[in-house]
């Protein structure tokens, strides 16, 4: 739980959605109170808004009209007293390059250093995080989390060294091709843009995988706990990244991404779920949103709602309006116990949430007493970017 008295605003800038949670804690764990924004048009809008923003924490790759290094100086040079940290998995900028006095990191982020760095920049923080049932598992220095980010920053070394280990050998099996200087050059230029395209998507997945782990920590009540919604999240991740090889990462399409995420929950003979929609392609950023919370509306429907009492259904339906281009996309549980709202907002709870504004629209929660409903509202163009 987090209390304040007093706050240090900071505009945290991402477009992916578990990376934006992961930020937001982090700047929390800070001291300091967290503004989302999805992309550099949203942070614009927010600065315009508002005076009391201390720090801009902004990812450099970002869909939208400019990037996170673009909106650094756009930021830099309309607001000069606003603390600027950049992150990338990808783009390592040079000091020219990045806005005066500003600071970059790269993927995925050590929580710790992060950490410090902000209160650095910008102070202590209010915010305390008060212990409670869960603090070791809280608390981003505690034992079981940095073995965590230990473990991936390991990782994330020895798939360098592959990567460069698989430039070493295509060069030699060029070589040994007879391929002659001009063909090679033009194979070389192929070579280091793949490669570039896969370190970039191994460093993203990485950071994912680490805000996955770290968000699930945060509020296990168990190591058990812990491991079990970590492996969930991570099975669900792997899902989406397989349907997406399936097209080249060029998106997938809407009822096929749903069908994908449920079918651990369901089986041939069950029929627990009930599908009905129009064929909408969608693009790999709203494939992994909407995979990674459908995981978690069937991960909590099997806990407390329909899909824990064998007479339990689930319906989801999706309609997309002509003039207004819109996606109504709504999952409804019957048949299950009688349903209570939750005391507390849990990480999924915060994910499902949290998708409405990855995809510039609205996600309402309800909870009437036959069933746990879940309702998202977006622009179609948004699930296109």
């Amino acid at each position: 739980m987090v209390i304040s008295s007093g706050e240090t605003n900071v505009l945290v800038v991402e477009d992916e959605m578990v990376l934006r949670m992961r930020a937001v804690d982090i700047v929390e764990d800070a001291g300091f109170t967290a503004v989302e924004a999805t992309n550099a048009d949203q942070a614009i809008s927010v600065l315009e808004a508002r005076s009391d923003i201390s720090l801009l924490f902004s990812d450099i790759q970002m869909p939208g009209s400019i990037d996170g290094l673009k909106l650094a100086h756009a930021v830099h040079e309309r607001w000069p007293d606003i603390k600027i940290i950049l992150v990338s998995g990808q783009i390592n900028p040079s000091a020219e390059e990045k806005p005066e006095n500003s600071r970059f990191f790269g993927k995925p982020i050590d929580s710790k250093q992060m950490i410090a760095e902000l209160q650095d920049m910008i102070g202590t923080g209010a915010l305390e995080v008060v212990s409670g049932q869960a603090a070791s598992f809280a608390n981003p220095t505690s034992g079981t989390h940095s073995a965590v980010e230990e473990t991936l920053t390991a990782e994330n070394g020895s798939l360098r060294l592959l990567l460069e280990q698989a430039g070493i050998d295509a060069e030699l099996l060029l070589a040994q091709a007879g391929i002659d200087a001009k063909e090679r050059e033009a194979a070389d230029k192929l070579q280091q843009l793949v490669l570039g395209e896969l370190h970039h998507r191994i460093k993203n997945t990485l950071a994912t995988v680490s805000a996955i782990a770290s968000q699930s920590l945060r509020t296990a009540t168990s190591i058990q706990h812990a491991q079990q919604a970590i492996e969930g999240r991570l099975l669900a991740l792997g899902r989406a990244h397989d349907l997406l090889m399936q097209v080249s990462w060029a998106g997938a399409e809407l009822g096929m991404t749903l069908r994908k995420a449920i079918e651990p929950f369901d089986t041939k003979t069950a029929g627990r779920f009930v599908l009905s929609g129009p064929e909408l392609d969608i693009a790999s950023a709203a494939v992994i949103a909407l995979a990674m919370t459908i995981n978690e509306l069937c991960t909590n429907a099997t806990k407390f709602g329909a899909l824990s009492d064998p007479a339990g259904r689930v319906r989801i339906e999706w309609t997309v309006d002509g003039p207004s281009q819109r996606l109504s996309l709504k999952w409804i549980e019957t048949g299950g116990p009688h349903v209570y709202s939750p005391i507390r907002r849990s990480f999924g709870t915060r994910m499902m949430e949290s998708l409405g504004q990855q995809l510039s629209g609205s996600v309402q929660l309800a909870y009437p007493p036959s069933g746990f409903t879940y309702s998202l509202e977006a622009p179609v163009a948004s699930m296109n970017k």
